[in-house]
């Protein structure tokens, strides 16, 4: 069993102590049967979408710029002067 911490609000940890207390029972398997709970009725959590990649951009004429091409561009410039 892995040990952990978690931090609750005194409120719902009130509530989870007189549960505890009604079933005799420890507030830590309270928690334990709560989050067995939750990950049974939680969807599935789906593998990662492919890499983000940036945008399209457009250049202030509304023409449309592909970010890779922009640093070369830019250096160019920067070389003409």
């Amino acid at each position: 069993m892995t040990r952990t911490q978690i931090q609750l609000p005194e409120p719902l940890f009130g509530r989870l102590r007189k549960i505890a207390q009604v079933r005799d029972i420890s507030v830590a398997e309270v928690i334990r049967r709560g989050m067995e709970i939750y990950v049974m009725t939680c969807p599935e959590v789906k593998t990662p979408a492919a890499a983000w990649k940036m945008p399209v951009l457009r250049s202030s004429g509304g023409h449309l710029v592909d970010p890779a091409t922009v640093k070369p561009e830019a250096a160019a410039i920067e070389q003409r002067f």
